[in-house]
């Protein structure tokens, strides 16, 4: 018999916003670091973080400031910890600086934007005009963070647990792309919950345990000592530097491409969305095909890197694209240059608080057939 038994494997149902979903999924992946700034429409994040890191014997830190928030980030990964940030648009902006030496520094750290009008100060409504900060890696230098996009509560969660892995995985700065509609929406939400039998003794854990990082700065025993740094002054040291993360950005390219698909198959209009937009284009897509007409659907899950495969495996010349964001063209831009020529590509955005509706996506469709 197995020393290790388990006694129960559950998943509760409660309701939650997707803020809390975030920050739950994220303690539940083995996040035992949390630092941050308050700023509307994320402000549940923190406020959840800070009532239960305590019980997970975890660490939560409002900091004075964004900066100080990402740097406290950066010394809490360097020395081993799962840690992550969260905030929204401007206050995304005021970490690029940090999330370039954390990627300079090939260091795992978990980034939460939920996105909010812009530019500027802007307003605390819904808005997806932060894609190319995030996909073009806003920081100085030649970087790029692990992008993910959640669609709903559920995934949200969900998506916390693959985040953690990937920024350990290839010691990345990984970014959760939600936005205000994300994450202040409550739905039901299957939370993981596991209890073990130890001997007499009942643990709860996580679906994450505590690894060795054998290049974290956890003092010298016995070993030749860590350097985390993003430093280089010998001539030619950070050239080599840099295309040791370039092969490191191919192989994410290669391997980690994630998004889903539907009626691709016989489409001739496909939708193209990502995150609550790609709710509103499902809804639209449904009704469109009660109508019989022939659309499909490509929600992006990873922004970074592009889901290319999704594109290039389903590309008719005959078929056409329409690219539906709560900007003005942002991943319009990428979509473009999958498509390469090979197809029609149309637009449909709205920003600042604006949301393309189920009937101008229905309207927009049946002007383009």
């Amino acid at each position: 018999m197995k020393s290790e038994k388990r006694q129960k494997e559950g998943m509760k149902k409660v309701l939650m916003t997707g803020n809390e979903a975030i920050a739950e999924g994220a303690i539940q992946a083995g996040c035992r670091f949390y630092a941050g700034y308050p700023i509307t429409p994320q402000n549940e994040l923190p406020a959840y973080m800070a009532k239960r890191m305590p019980e997970v014997k975890g660490v939560f830190i409002q900091a004075e400031s964004e900066l100080g928030a990402i740097n406290m980030v950066f010394g809490a990964s360097a020395a081993g910890a799962r840690a992550m940030t969260s905030s929204s648009s401007p206050g995304i902006s005021l970490k690029q600086e940090g999330i370039s030496y954390i990627a300079g520094a090939e260091l795992p750290a978990v980034i939460v934007n939920v996105m909010r009008g812009g530019p500027g100060l802007g307003n605390i409504w819904p808005a997806q005009s932060d894609y190319f900060q995030a996909t073009r890696s806003g920081g100085h230098g030649d970087y790029h963070c692990i992008v993910l996009a959640p669609s709903y509560v559920q995934e949200a969660y969900e998506l916390m647990f693959l985040a953690f892995d990937l920024a350990d995985k290839y010691r990345n700065p990984v970014i959760i792309l939600g936005d205000g509609m994300l994450g202040q929406m409550m739905e039901p939400l299957l939370v993981h919950s596991q209890e073990f039998i130890v001997g007499s003794k009942k643990l709860r854990t996580t679906n994450y345990e505590l690894r060795t990082k054998p290049w974290a700065l956890t003092g010298c025993r016995g070993r030749r000592p860590n350097i985390v740094k993003s430093f280089y002054m010998v001539e030619g040291d950070l050239e080599k530097f840099n295309l040791t993360l370039q092969k490191k950005y191919k192989v994410i390219k290669q391997k980690e491409q994630r998004y889903e698909s539907m009626f691709l198959d016989d489409a001739k209009i496909v939708l193209v969305a990502y995150g609550t937009m790609a709710r509103i284009a499902k809804s639209a897509l449904h009704k469109l095909r009660e109508k019989g007409k022939k659309a499909g659907l490509i929600r992006p899950i990873t922004l970074w890197p592009f889901p290319q495969k999704a594109f290039t495996q389903h590309l008719r010349p005959n078929s056409k694209y329409l690219v539906i964001e709560m900007s003005y063209g942002q991943m319009l831009e990428d979509v473009k240059l999958v498509i390469n020529g090979k197809a029609r590509v149309e637009f449909l955005g709205r920003a600042g608080g604006g949301i393309p509706t189920e009937e101008e996506i229905i309207k927009r469709i049946k002007l383009l057939t």
